[in-house]
């Protein structure tokens, strides 16, 4: 036992200090080394680099463009504007919104695909396999899309009525599932103001059809119901008279973008007769022009002399009589007197006068 112990211990076993020779060679193989793979090393790192500055440029560029294209779309505007084009077409802050979110839109997506394109380019230089990674992207790509399909058709809408400008910040739009004022517009969700004030949030995959109200212009009606025997002539000459004043009225002048036109009869009864009268006004107007019209227009009849008539004819008022109050009363009941014949038919037998009249048993046999 004393012996294995020493043996155990014995200073030969031990690992030994490499030597100075040894340091030499280890040296040598990595200056080899790097010597035969050196080239290679230097080839990848100019590829990496030069794909770098190449979609840095290429990014810087197309962003650039996208800017000029954004503020040529903004200058055409502003040129338009104040004029009689431009009162048909969208207001400049309204086509400056517009132009920065597709502006927005198309940075992110060239940033998205420059930056992607050169990933994949770097990574095809250190010499990675790429197939499984594109593969496994698109497996992951086809599963997102199944499972946030909505979300991708809102974001799609999103982007189509942002380029197509269906409507935006201040329009009042009628979306189907809900109307009222545009407060916001995103690519995926839309805020409106509806009329009692509530806020509705619109997907914009959801919407099927919208109708814009504040687009172009909107057109006022009013129906003037007058008497069939009322010369024609006069009352149309009276409308355009009430029309032709309040066109140059402050501030019926900026909303009325036509002249008030009568259209002529739409329906002609016994009783009546309906004069129909339209105008072309600013968009979100027409309300508050018709009411002024009819406004207007009862009033110039009244002083013309021109009775308006429509509904149910005012019933006279009946005068009071001296009449007997107790006429409309129904006279008396013959069965409110005990003693008559029919009062006591209808009165119900008592137990004796029912035994006496039941016939005996002995007359039965």
């Amino acid at each position: 036992m004393f012996l294995s112990v020493l043996s155990a211990a014995d200073p030969s076993d031990e690992p030994s200090a490499p030597s100075l020779q040894d340091a030499q060679e280890s040296a040598n193989n990595a200056a080899s080394w790097v010597e035969q793979n050196w080239s290679t090393w230097l080839s990848i790192g100019l590829r990496v680099l030069l794909i770098l500055v190449i979609a840095g440029v290429l990014r810087v560029v197309i962003r650039r463009a996208i800017t000029k294209l954004i503020d040529r779309m903004n200058r055409t505007a502003q040129a338009v504007d104040g004029t009689a084009l431009g009162g048909l077409l969208v207001n400049v802050e309204r086509r400056r919104q517009r132009s920065q979110a597709i502006g927005s839109v198309l940075r992110s997506v060239a940033s998205f695909l420059i930056l992607g394109t050169a990933g994949l380019m770097i990574l095809g230089t250190f010499q990675i396999n790429l197939a499984p990674l594109l593969a496994s992207a698109g497996v992951a790509g086809v599963a997102i899309g199944f499972g946030a399909r909505n979300l991708v058709t809102d974001f799609l809408s999103g982007v189509f009525m942002i380029l197509e400008d269906q409507y935006g910040v201040g329009d009042t739009v009628d979306a189907g599932v809900a109307s009222g004022e545009v407060i916001e517009v995103g690519l995926r969700v839309t805020k409106l103001r509806g009329d009692n004030g509530e806020i509705w949030y619109v997907r914009n995959g959801e919407v099927k059809r919208i109708g814009n109200l504040s687009q172009g212009w909107a057109t006022a009606g009013v129906d003037v119901t007058v008497r069939p025997d009322e010369d024609l002539d006069a009352v149309k000459a009276k409308i355009l008279e009430v029309g032709e004043t309040m066109s140059k009225e402050e501030p019926w002048n900026e909303r009325l973008w036509g002249p008030i036109e009568v259209l002529g009869l739409d329906s002609v009864l016994l009783d009546s007769m309906v004069v129909r009268v339209s105008a072309k006004t600013m968009p979100g107007k027409a309300l508050s022009v018709e009411r002024e019209l009819r406004w207007r227009i009862k009033r110039a009849f009244d002083e013309a002399g021109i009775r308006i008539v429509g509904g149910l004819p005012a019933q006279p008022e009946a005068e009071p009589t001296s009449a007997d109050p107790t006429a409309g009363m129904a006279a008396p009941s013959a069965y409110s007197n005990t003693s008559s014949p029919q009062a006591q038919a209808a009165t119900p037998l008592t137990p004796a006068q029912a035994a006496s009249a039941s016939p005996s048993p002995n007359v039965a046999k």
